[in-house]
């Protein structure tokens, strides 16, 4: 029997080959990226990360083992430990302290995919969450490993390709990837169903993120 990480990729397949065909993360790679469309990323994980990190907490929350439940509330420190310190780092790269960056305003997207992400962790089932943030971690590591080969000729953004295609990273994807079958193996077809749906919007959000940054998307009234 194949793995159900395996559907759940069909499911976002096609949104991840958007996601690497986009000339944000092609700019990345041929270092051609403008420095301003990069600034604005930094700026939206600033305000982004915060959201993330409440919702891993709200899957430890509601994790069915203790296995799970220091699994999520590790990786949700991790995030204000480590990913808030790399992009601590990012905006001082560009001469913006951190509380600067919190008075600018959230942008849409960015608003709406950390909303989306405590409203799917906190209100869904333990596997409705599970599949709302997987892809969170999955296709950060997909594109991390799939652009490490390429890495950049700016160091800026080499240096956050090795972030998440290093082999730390991917170790910590690979044990909720596993957790992620575990959990399939015990639901319903309609259950399953509800835990792709909520993967298919969460990568949705992933390029919509990406797209977000290259337009320097702001609040248009």
């Amino acid at each position: 029997m194949r793995p159900f990480r395996d559907e759940l990729w069909r499911a976002m397949d096609g949104i991840y080959h958007e996601i690497l065909a986009h000339p944000f993360l092609t700019g990345l790679t041929d270092g051609s990226l403008p420095k301003e469309v990069f600034r604005h990323f930094v700026l939206q994980e600033a305000h982004f990360l915060p959201d993330y990190a409440r919702a891993l907490a709200a899957c430890a929350v509601k994790a069915p083992d203790p296995a799970a439940v220091q699994r999520f509330a590790a990786d949700a420190a991790r995030t204000v430990e480590v990913e808030h310190s790399l992009h601590v780092e990012l905006l001082n790269a560009y001469g913006i302290g951190e509380a600067e960056a919190r008075r600018h305003p959230a942008p849409p997207t960015a608003l709406g995919y950390g909303s989306y992400l405590l409203r799917a962790c906190h209100l869904g089932t333990f596997a409705e969450a599970l599949g709302a943030i997987v892809p969170c971690y999955w296709i950060y590591a997909r594109v991390g490993e799939t652009l490490l080969g390429r890495s950049s000729p700016d160091p800026l953004y080499a240096w956050w390709i090795e972030t998440y295609g290093g082999a730390e990273y991917q170790e910590t994807v690979a044990g909720v990837l596993d957790l992620l079958d575990e959990v399939a193996a015990g639901l319903t077809d309609d259950e399953r169903g509800r835990l792709l749906a909520n993967a298919t919007t969460t990568a949705r959000y992933e390029w919509m993120f990406w797209d977000a940054a290259w337009r320097r998307e702001e609040w248009p009234v």
